[in-house]
């Protein structure tokens, strides 16, 4: 009989190593010999405090979710990039914290895990909660533990109820490892939430004891903002970027530059220096303090970032424009020009703004992008 790894589920022979005729997954190899203690919590009292109402339909959803997990029936959340999601889970929290369940959410990104226990912890004030990230994992228990997804693999059969947001976006989108380490973790239900969830994933929850829920307006109820599609050539395309950015900064408004890659962005930025524009930075994965930097942006010190898909998602900015130089790049598919265009009007007090795809040509991602968004209007 083929072995088949107990934690990840993987068979396949190229993956499997033996030490002592002992069979081990070689996928899995980096986990083994991690000591942990996994305490149960004893949970008392919970109390959601938000100092907010959610819409009728926020209202609907959150039922529903909780009615799902008492059922014990997944849900996937499709809710369009503003609609609060993150809201949509704060009732099915509550229901399991009142039942001293076990709960997970996970993320793809440290950066946005840190900035969710922020929130996680102001809603609810009465109860533990601890993030788990690479380099941040001395404690491992708490009523509600916010986890990078790839930390996934230090639970087995642990949450009653484990919340995913962004399982499109790497590196759980066409994982098959991490879709196996996810269900393993899971002794009840899961809750997945995306803007932009992918064809296997929707397969995958039409089934029995599976649910997709559909949001497909903002929390505010204003419009999605719908891209601007500028096609420039050579030295031309900068010369814009230059204008706009002066446009901008006259009106005081945050500006956030898409580039596909760390030399674009190194590059771009230092262009924009020599050329004047002083109140900025840049980011991506390799920059050191990239925290700091993010957070000084948000406190106005930056007028613009010139930045990777590091921003891709998870940042809620006043004000913020957006700009994606060299849209057309084939490191954009439509799902990412989505979430980008999304970081765009996410404030109830300024729910609008500026989605720029600047470009050599018009991709057909690019497209589609711009036509999804205004079919999602439709909806208003």
């Amino acid at each position: 009989m083929n072995f088949i790894c107990p934690r990840c589920g993987e068979s396949d022979e190229r993956y499997i190593g033996y030490k002592n005729n002992v069979p081990y997954c070689r996928r899995c190899i980096s986990f083994i010999g991690e000591n942990a203690t996994y305490v149960q919590n004893n949970v008392t009292e919970n109390a959601l405090e938000l100092n907010y109402s959610l819409t009728k339909e926020q209202r609907r959803i959150s039922t529903r979710i909780t009615k799902n997990y008492i059922e014990g029936t997944s849900t996937l959340i499709k809710a369009v990039c503003g609609a609060g999601k993150t809201e949509l889970v704060y009732g099915v929290i509550s229901y399991a914290l009142s039942r001293g369940h076990r709960i997970g959410f996970a993320i793809p990104r440290k950066d946005v895990v840190i900035e969710l226990e922020d929130r996680i912890r102001k809603a609810f004030p009465k109860n533990h909660v601890v993030s788990i990230y690479g380099g941040h994992h001395e404690i491992l228990t708490a009523d509600i533990v916010i986890l990078t997804t790839h930390q996934i693999y230090r639970y087995e059969q642990y949450f009653d109820l484990l919340i995913m947001d962004e399982v499109d976006a790497f590196p759980f989108s066409n994982n098959n490892m991490l879709l196996r380490l996810s269900s393993n973790s899971v002794k009840g239900t899961l809750v997945m939430m995306s803007a932009t969830p992918e064809p296997s994933l929707l397969k995958l929850f039409n089934q029995p004891n599976h649910e997709i829920l559909e949001l497909n307006t903002r929390y505010h109820g204003h419009a999605l903002p719908v891209p601007e599609i500028v096609v420039k050539l050579g030295f031309l395309k900068y010369e814009y970027l230059r204008k706009k950015l002066t446009i901008f900064k006259l009106e005081h408004k945050p500006v956030l530059i898409f580039v596909p890659t760390i030399s674009d962005c190194e590059t771009l930025y230092k262009k924009l220096k020599r050329d004047g524009f002083e109140k900025g930075n840049y980011v991506h994965s390799k920059r050191r303090n990239r925290e700091q930097i993010i957070k000084d942006f948000k406190f106005n010190k930056y007028q613009f970032l010139v930045t990777t898909a590091v921003l891709e998602r998870g940042v809620t900015i006043k004000n913020l424009q957006v700009i994606i130089y060299d849209s057309d790049s084939p490191i954009y598919n439509t799902s990412s020009l989505i979430q980008i265009s999304g970081r765009v009007g996410r404030k109830y007090d300024a729910p609008k703004g500026e989605v720029i795809f600047l470009s050599s040509h018009i991709s057909d991602e690019m497209a589609e992008a711009k036509q999804r968004i205004i079919d999602k209007n439709l909806f208003l």
